[in-house]
């Protein structure tokens, strides 16, 4: 028996303290048609708006991986970051900074939204829920399904990307004399289609996948991971503070992981053909890559690191507080 703070005795049943603990309860939404259509297009939002304040660095990003490989041939430096957007801004216009934004925002219904929903598709098998009901996820488990994510997602998605190469380049190409390759998102597609066919869509698609797997692993696997690990450690409710660490975290590892088969992804796709489709420069990915270590050094896979960064960065800031933040509109968890 015990008292109560007003000394009266209570009769206390021993049956409570021998009560089984409660069985884990996994704490992650159910997966149904409405939470994978609700992230499917929260994703697409989210992208473009991110990628309206950070689309000039991408097109800095792939000028720079471009014009490497034309400063080997001349002798020529490659202009940092700063100076390239300059460049860009005084011999060709601002809007150049913009060019192919039309096919980003087609390939983002595709990339970006299905890499997402693929990945949280993919993790709920290997989400496990200890006896203090927390969800624990390994690293291997997240980077794994954010890999093959982010493969199944650029494979569909890959005619998109050659496209908006080829806009974000079309202005060298004219300061250059030559003719214009592509004019919009239409004639995008016509005129890599008259170059060899349907199969021409998927040109570069082995360096843009294995770009994409990493980029995938590196920011949706480790935003995954960030947040559980940073709400463990610090403490921390699933809020602003904690979404805004976790994305920093993912833009740069994605960076980081998914650089040097961006350098040869743009190289691949952005490459001359003669007029049987034949690629003059690269004739695969592979020898892309062995062209470039051995004619301009390890480094060379680096190139556009850091416009890369700056771009990664914010722009996996800004798109998973926007994603989160239409989540909590919609009165849905946290990803």
């Amino acid at each position: 028996m015990d008292k109560d703070p007003l000394k009266h005795w209570i009769l206390k049943s021993n049956r409570m303290d021998r009560r089984p603990p409660l069985p884990p309860v996994s704490t992650t939404e159910p997966l149904t048609v409405r939470t994978v259509l609700q992230l499917y297009f929260n994703t697409f939002l989210g992208a473009n708006f991110a990628e309206s304040w950070v689309y000039p660095l991408d097109v800095a990003k792939t000028r720079m991986q471009v014009e490497g490989e034309e400063a080997k041939k001349t002798g020529a430096k490659v202009p940092n970051a700063l100076a390239t957007l300059k460049s860009i801004v005084k011999n060709e216009g601002p809007q150049t900074l913009y060019a192919g934004f039309s096919a980003m925002v087609a390939r983002n219904l595709i990339f970006n939204s299905m890499r997402v929903v693929l990945y949280d598709v993919f993790r709920r098998k290997f989400i496990k829920v200890d006896e203090n009901n927390k969800e624990t996820l390994s690293v291997s488990s997240a980077l794994s399904c954010g890999f093959v994510a982010g493969c199944i997602a650029q494979a569909m998605a890959n005619p998109f990307d050659i496209v908006k190469v080829r806009m974000q380049t079309e202005g060298r190409r004219r300061l250059m004399g030559k003719e214009p390759r592509v004019t919009n998102l239409f004639d995008g597609f016509t005129s890599i289609y008259r170059e060899g066919g349907l199969i021409r869509m998927w040109k570069g698609v082995t360096p843009s996948c294995l770009r994409a797997c990493l980029m995938t692993a590196g920011d949706v696997g480790s935003y995954d991971l960030s947040k559980r690990f940073f709400k463990n450690l610090l403490d921390l409710d699933d809020g602003l503070r904690l979404r805004f660490l976790s994305s920093m975290c993912a833009g740069l590892t994605a960076s980081v992981l998914s650089n040097p088969a961006d350098v040869i992804k743009s190289r691949v796709m952005n490459q001359q053909t003669d007029a049987s489709g034949k690629n003059l420069t690269y004739r695969n990915s592979m020898h892309c890559l062995v062209k470039t270590v051995s004619e301009e050094g390890p480094l060379a896979l680096y190139k556009g690191l850091l416009p890369c960064w700056f771009r990664l960065g914010p722009f996996s800031v800004l798109f998973w507080l926007s994603v989160e933040f239409l989540r909590d509109l919609e009165g849905q968890a946290g990803f």
